[in-house]
């Protein structure tokens, strides 16, 4: 038995089994990257169509989402709506920070042939599936694929 600093002793059986578990979960996340058992993978299917958006703050707080090429604006989310768009744009404008990158780079909204609508990074690479946030969600992104684009 060990004791801890106070002299009391530990229970020798909560240690081994503390460490047996420990040493479970080691091999069960090595066989999971090895062999792929229990990883989720994203299909590799066919893109349907994208559109490379910008996304940029105004002053007043609203986001202005315009076309990647032309500067044209698709759409302005208003102050204090949108919190989905806004939470995801701020997660990828942090990697883009901790990896010193700027705004210049686009972001490509996809639409797959199998229905998924997914929001890929062009400067990190990182790619959000938009479908896992459930079909409202995944909405206020898929109106950005139709949105017409209008003169800024």
């Amino acid at each position: 038995m060990s004791t801890d600093p106070v002299g009391t002793p530990f229970p020798r059986g909560a240690l081994l089994g503390a460490g047996g578990l420990v040493m479970m979960a080691i091999v069960a996340a090595m066989v999971g990257r090895l062999t792929g058992i229990g990883a989720s993978h994203m299909p590799n299917d066919t893109a349907l169509e994208s559109r490379d958006l910008h996304f940029s703050d105004r002053s007043d707080g609203a986001v202005v989402i315009s076309e990647a090429g032309s500067g044209r604006i698709v759409d302005v989310a208003p102050p204090g709506t949108n919190g989905f768009l806004r939470s995801t744009l701020r997660g990828l404008a942090r990697d883009r920070k901790r990896q010193d990158l700027g705004a210049e780079a686009a972001f490509r909204l996809t639409r797959w042939a199998d229905g998924r609508l997914s929001l890929q990074d062009e400067a990190t690479g990182r790619s959000i599936d938009l479908g896992a946030f459930g079909p409202t969600n995944a909405a206020v992104f898929a109106h950005l694929m139709t949105a017409r684009s209008a003169t800024p």
